[in-house]
């Protein structure tokens, strides 16, 4: 039996959510949708071809309708723990969008209140369910590139055309460390098992910016181990674009470990690719990477229904994503104060 769902948030990037992704993933039946402008609302019940009975302005309301076993909250960051208190509170599983708080204190509080209550909480950090990171985390447990000495990591992206008004991520607060590098702190941990303890950061912002905070940071991020991250970021770039999982460089004592990931639309995983150079002077050679059943979000999706129906606890419990969570508001304070900042998980 599939897992019934209430759908919280259908503009932009929810409404992708509700008719791209959701539907693709069997294990789980869309019960009732929320969203509080009415013509998101209808438009997506329409699409979905959804009764007007399963159709809410308000979580609230959702809940009094309909029997739900879960709910999915793609709505605005700021009102993700909100809601996520509530469907808990209503004893229902969540699963989250990324970032999952704007704070790791705020998160830990509906990670604490899931806990209490014996109910699975799910971030979706949906760059982890794609073949080029999995493979690259067998890759590094298995040594294959020997003691690694160094990461390196790029993003490069251009999105500054849009008028401010229209654009979706003008105006999310420090766009660059919160809303795309928060996606390669969780990859860094996923792929090297290692938990971050310390972040120097540096964020810049020029003239011709359209972004409400800094679009362009560099960092480096300490792991355990003494283990060091050197990562560039940014939305202005006029350099070729990398894949939204940017590019990563893993260099170790027996060879180099390159990869890259997510390149394109959501699902698409034909760029990505995964190399292993064992000298300066060798030809990289490619690595077979899998078919996946499920990719992106509806890989955590899947994972989601699998654990509330008695599967094993997701890889971005909310439990493990305020450790994610913790490297951004280090990079955040690292970029503010303009000295190393300590990576402190709340408990």
């Amino acid at each position: 039996m599939p897992v019934r769902i209430i759908h919280v948030g259908l503009g932009g990037w929810g409404g992708n959510w509700a008719r791209t992704a959701i539907p693709e993933v069997s294990e789980v039946e869309v019960v009732g949708i929320v969203d509080p402008v009415a013509a998101t609302l209808d438009a997506v019940r329409t699409d979905l071809g959804l009764p007007a009975s399963a159709a809410f302005a308000s979580l609230t309301e959702a809940l009094a309708g309909v029997e739900a076993d879960a709910v999915v909250i793609t709505a605005p960051a700021v009102t993700h723990v909100p809601l996520a208190l509530e469907a808990l509170d209503a004893g229902k599983h969540v699963l989250v969008e990324k970032p999952f708080a704007n704070t790791a204190e705020e998160a830990a509080t509906a990670v604490r209140r899931a806990e209490e209550l014996g109910l699975v909480l799910q971030v979706s950090q949906n760059y982890r369910w794609y073949p080029a990171p999995r493979v690259v985390t067998e890759l590094l447990e298995a040594d294959a590139v020997g003691e690694v000495a160094t990461i390196d990591v790029d993003f490069r992206q251009w999105d500054n055309d849009l008028p401010f008004e229209e654009h979706p991520h003008y105006r999310f607060p420090h766009a660059m460390i919160n809303d795309m590098a928060i996606h390669h702190f969780d990859l860094m941990r996923m792929i090297t098992g290692r938990e971050p303890v310390r972040v120097y950061a540096r964020a810049s912002s020029p003239s011709f910016s359209k972004y409400q905070d800094e679009a362009i940071a560099s960092m480096l991020i300490e792991l355990e181990g003494g283990l060091v991250v050197s990562y560039r970021g940014s939305w202005l770039s006029r350099a070729p674009r990398t894949a939204w999982a940017g590019e990563w460089s893993i260099q170790g004592s027996d060879g180099e470990l390159w990869f890259t990931s997510r390149s394109g639309e959501p699902n698409a995983v034909e760029g990505d690719r995964v190399t292993i150079r064992r000298t300066q002077d060798d030809e990289a050679e490619p690595v077979e990477l899998p078919t996946m059943e499920h990719t992106d979000r509806q890989g955590g999706l899947q994972a989601f229904a699998r654990s509330v129906t008695g599967g094993a606890e997701p890889e971005t419990s909310g439990r493990d994503n305020l450790r994610s969570l913790a490297v951004m508001e280090a990079a955040q304070r690292s970029a503010e104060s303009g000295v190393p900042e300590d990576v402190v998980v709340p408990e």
